[in-house]
């Protein structure tokens, strides 16, 4: 039973209530082979600038056309903000809804981890949303493939400034960044390689439709040398020099672990991984296959060590208990009270995640969320104010007159989570139901089964047991 919810909480994000009592014997190829399955197919692009010019305008300032007097211009400005974080927040909410109910669990558990691989903001909704489509087709692919379709997609060469490196005026940004976290890692190259490499992207830009440009009027055609290898290299040769060497499979491999497996690696584990992802010419899918299906992966040390991500919780929340939101959008202050905002990483270095996503304030809201949904409680975002990153859910909040508490008003459906223990031990209830939601050894059992009052339907007293169990610090971890 560990094993099986194991599996669903790392290989995706949590089980339904349908899941849950699988009949079967655990056998992890099988269940990834179920997984893979399910998430084999290229999945639909999400679409909220489906007019190229429409996403052009939402991306403040991005053509430069802001024309009229002062008071006009600021008009514009505000409209075009208006405009974007409709835009993105729509993106926002939409891929949510993706990770809470499509069957591709694997896929979109292996975008979220790309997400925040390829860390990348940009007030533009429309090359936002072509970066999402770039990671969520490519997140089971080849990572070589991923790797270069990300680094020419507009909005990574424009949050990392490459549309103002040029020849005799290098911007080293963008080659740093693919150096220390797409690929080798900090320590596995020189400040000289940073600085050879940025003449080599030189001329690498985009155009307003998104489209990828080089530019050879501003590209250094001069010879490079680099990693000790020296030519006249561009940009596609130096993301060919960094797959090349080991060290780029060996920061993936080692990122992949902490995202899968433990924030603590196992060197060897990582080192086997590596090796095999290296020799297997970067082939996603089979590195995720020898994560999930290695014992190791089961091991008690390994079950339930991992902090869930504020967005893996909530997911994982909405996954056991099917709800409606009235006001959906509220989900994205949820997200910035929590402290993951998809869509809006705090830098390119993405989430630093672990232990990081909990602090004392984060951790009580945490517990509560289960109770905010089930009686639509308030909350109160206690995080400094940013419009911008809540999307513009603080001024229709304020222009409510509800300042900065908020609720998430919904209807649970308490039917598949009860009928899901319908022939479970109606004695035993008060055990059963959290040893079917939580991941670590020792469990409040004792603790959770004296605030449940004698004498309640058993209906209630599997929804009393849920949201107790919910609302434990041990439910926090997978």
């Amino acid at each position: 039973m560990r094993q099986q919810n194991h599996f669903y909480w790392r290989a995706g994000f949590g089980p339904t209530p349908e899941m849950l009592f699988q009949k079967a014997s655990f056998k992890a190829g099988t269940y990834f082979d179920a997984f893979w399955k399910a998430s084999e197919k290229l999945p639909i692009p999400i679409n909220v600038s489906g007019n190229v010019f429409d996403g052009l305008n939402n991306g403040l300032m991005t053509a430069g056309k802001i024309q009229g007097g002062e008071a006009e211009q600021k008009a514009q400005r505000q409209q075009m903000q208006k405009q974007s974080r409709e835009s993105i927040r729509n993106l926002n909410l939409r891929w949510l809804d993706e990770m809470v109910n499509s069957p591709a669990q694997l896929r979109e558990k292996a975008a979220l981890f790309w997400h925040g691989h390829f860390a990348s903001r940009n007030l533009n909704s429309f090359y936002q949303q072509q970066l999402l489509t770039i990671i969520r087709d490519g997140a089971l692919g080849n990572f070589a493939d991923l790797l270069r379709s990300v680094s020419k997609s507009a909005a990574m060469l424009a949050f990392l400034n490459n549309q103002q490196n040029r020849k005799q005026q290098p911007n080293e940004n963008f080659a740093r960044e693919v150096m220390e976290l797409f690929t080798l890692g900090r320590g596995n190259y020189s400040e000289t390689d940073i600085k050879e490499a940025a003449r080599a992207f030189t001329g690498w830009g985009f155009n307003l439709q998104g489209e990828f440009v080089f530019r050879k009027q501003l590209h250094d055609t001069g010879s490079k040398t680099i990693f000790g290898k020296t030519g006249n290299f561009d940009g596609d040769d130096v993301l060919n020099l960094l797959l090349e060497r080991r060290e780029t499979a060996t920061w993936i491999a080692r990122k992949m672990y902490r995202f899968y497996v433990n924030d603590t690696p196992n060197e060897q584990h990582v080192s086997w991984l590596a090796n095999r992802f290296y020799e297997g010419d970067y082939n996603i899918k089979k590195l995720l296959q020898d994560i999930l299906t290695s014992s190791w992966f089961y091991d008690e040390k390994n079950m339930g060590a991992i902090v869930k991500s504020p967005i893996v919780l909530w997911t994982g929340i909405r996954r056991i208990l099917p709800m409606e939101l009235a006001n959906p959008e509220i989900q994205m202050v949820l997200q910035r009270a929590l402290g993951q905002v998809l869509l809006y990483p705090p830098s390119v270095a993405g989430w630093p995640g672990g232990t990081n996503w909990i602090d004392s304030s984060s951790l009580l809201l945490r517990m509560r969320l289960p109770q905010l949904v089930a009686k639509a409680e308030p909350f109160e975002l206690a995080t400094p104010l940013d419009d911008d990153l809540n999307m513009g859910m603080m001024q229709k909040s304020m222009g409510a007159g509800l300042s900065n508490r908020f609720a998430l008003n919904g209807d649970i459906g308490w039917e598949a989570l009860t009928k899901a223990f319908e022939n479970s031990d109606g004695s035993k209830l008060e055990k059963i139901v959290p040893m079917q939601l939580l991941q670590t050894a020792q469990m409040p059992l004792q603790t959770i089964a004296e605030q449940i009052p004698a004498g309640l339907p058993r209906q209630d007293r599997i929804i009393k047991a849920a949201l107790l169990t919910m609302a434990t610090p041990e439910y926090q971890l997978c």
